[in-house]
């Protein structure tokens, strides 16, 4: 099993330690749990993609301690600086375009002209960003495709030894991921809903803000686009078992994942009284929960397309997606 260490001055301080020698720290955010690795270092960023047995074609989230440092790496705009401003530290990650004289290793952009990056608003994230002196690539510490991390227990089953350190932080606040906006062309463009709700960006944008009509597969090449942004692949977030949406009630060996008071009697509950921050909060908690029993299906209750329950929908989506 991995070392797991609290998330205090002791074990940040041998954390940053590891992240400047170019080692795996799994850390808490506001979101979810990251992998999280020097990126600015080819070997330690390569060491992530080997860890979650992802595919390299698929980018990663460069982690900042400041706003300030973002532009290091990343062209600034009047609109990036606005959606800064507003969101920033916290669950939005913004594509843009990635500055030719950076330091960050080309591995994290995948090879693209881009770069995916945001500004934590977990003070232990922020704490370790600033310590180890470091910008820090950081993919949810999970295998991957796999269901997300919220707690340290969760970093430990999915990836065991393959990561140097964990940091114990505690349950995540959010519990998914950020929200991810392409900002490199004309329109902003919803890659992947999140933490900040639609609705929040287009108030800050003055403007609607289409969504991405797109999902990619876990194979490159052929008709199908790399992913310009982490979270893309049609199928992910997924347990072991199958996953069944929109379900009225679990059938013969399902176990049932409920939303709602009239979902009283699920095995497990993701808000009883149909709060959508809270069932953010517990869906990957619960997901886990309910695969841990070895039932063959998890069925899920119906959840609101509105606000946070867009991220619920589209986490749960490509949990169910079909797989090879």
């Amino acid at each position: 099993m991995p070392t797991i260490l609290p998330l205090d001055s002791a074990g940040l301080d041998e954390a940053a330690r590891l992240i400047r020698a170019g080692g795996l720290v799994a850390f808490p955010t506001e979101t979810v749990y990251g992998l999280g690795a020097d990126a600015t270092n080819d070997t330690a960023v390569a060491r992530i993609f080997e860890a979650k047995q992802r595919p390299n074609f698929n980018p990663l989230i460069v982690h900042t301690a400041s706003t300030s440092e973002v532009w290091k790496y990343a062209a600034d705009s009047r609109r990036a600086h606005a959606l800064a401003d507003a969101f920033w530290p916290g669950a939005l990650t913004m594509v843009l375009p990635r500055r030719s004289n950076t330091k960050l290793s080309l591995l994290v952009s995948a090879g693209l002209p881009s770069v995916a990056i945001r500004v934590p608003a977990h003070g232990g994230a922020r704490d370790l960003l600033r310590l180890s002196g470091r910008p820090i690539a950081a993919p949810s510490a999970n295998r991957s495709g796999r269901i997300s991390p919220t707690t340290a227990e969760h970093v430990a089953e999915s990836l065991g030894d393959a990561v140097d350190l964990i940091l114990d932080g505690g349950p995540c606040r959010i519990g998914v991921e950020s929200t991810i906006i392409d900002v490199t062309g004309e329109h902003v463009v919803q890659l992947r809903p999140g933490g900040v709700p639609l609705e929040a960006l287009e108030e800050a944008v003055g403007q609607s803000i289409e969504a991405a009509d797109h999902a990619f597969s876990e194979e490159p090449g052929g008709d199908t686009p790399a992913p310009i942004s982490p979270g893309l692949l049609s199928s992910h977030y997924a347990p072991r078992a199958s996953v069944r949406l929109n379900a009225e009630k679990a059938q013969a060996g399902e176990v049932y994942l409920g939303f709602g008071p009239e979902e009283a009697g699920g095995d497990v509950n993701l808000s009883p009284t149909g709060d959508l921050r809270e069932a953010a909060a517990n869906l990957f908690a619960m997901l886990h929960r309910l695969d841990a029993t070895g039932a063959d299906a998890i069925a899920v209750a119906p959840i609101p397309e509105t606000g946070l329950g867009r991220a619920i929908n589209d986490r749960l989506r490509r949990a169910a997606a079909p797989r090879d």
